[in-house]
């Protein structure tokens, strides 16, 4: 506990100081580096809760490590898509943001790799991932434009999430999926895409709109699934 509350000072620290120097690069206000240390501050602290009732190994292991840097890209992008003004994007915002898709796609063959696979990090790995997504919907209804319906990529998790206070049966464990993962990486990288300069609006709409309809499609194979378990019990 004490080793991941010393990562965390640190991080904080450093995300801070990089909102600082990027924020001429993103074309952001000087409240910036403010909003990303709060958003940092506060899934951090959810995190180390979370660590010290949940994490059953001794060392906070490289996967968790990785997982809680993108926090700090994911409080990156989320400091832009709840800027007053609305949120210009550019390449700086896609190089962060693909740096933050890209360090995905590590964390889960860290753990397995350095054995402290546990269901701590799939959860702190989920929740990040679910927050870049709410983040990179919100950047994209705000400066693409598109309607606000994408913003429901954003919200699927915490409707889910949700469900789960009304019907008991959605709180039930899921068996691993490739195709939950993957769908999760294909919203991501929609999203960016949208936001990339030379994508016009339509187009970016239409991206937006497929993935949309997959990621809701995902979500629904699981809630059968959940449902169909509940009944044979």
């Amino acid at each position: 506990m004490a080793r991941g509350l010393l990562a965390a000072t640190i991080g904080l620290c450093f995300v801070v100081l990089c909102a600082h120097g990027l924020r001429p690069w993103l074309g952001q206000d000087a409240r910036y580096p403010w909003r990303v240390g709060i958003i940092a501050g506060v899934v951090l602290t959810l995190a180390l809760a979370g660590l010290r009732r949940h994490h059953p190994f001794a060392h906070l292991g490289p996967a968790n490590l990785l997982t809680g840097g993108r926090t700090l890209v994911m409080a990156l992008i989320a400091g832009m898509a709840t800027a007053a003004a609305a949120p210009s994007t550019g390449w700086a915002l896609i190089a962060l943001a693909t740096v933050g898709a890209v360090a995905d796609l590590f964390d889960g063959p860290l753990a397995r790799r350095s054995g402290l696979a546990s269901a701590f990090g799939a959860r702190f790995d989920m929740e990040v991932d679910a927050l870049l997504i709410m983040a990179l919907s919100v950047l994209v209804w705000r400066a693409v434009p598109v309607g606000p319906w994408i913003l429901a990529a954003g919200l699927l998790r915490y409707a889910f999430i949700a469900a789960g206070w009304v019907l008991p049966w959605v709180n039930g464990a899921l068996p691993p999926s490739r195709r939950r993962q993957t769908m999760c990486v294909v919203q991501i990288v929609a999203l960016i895409v949208c936001l990339g300069p030379p994508i016009p609006a339509m187009v970016a709409s239409a991206i937006a709109a497929v993935s949309l309809a997959l990621l809701t499609w995902s979500f629904a194979v699981d809630v059968r699934w959940l449902h169909r378990a509940a009944r044979s019990t």
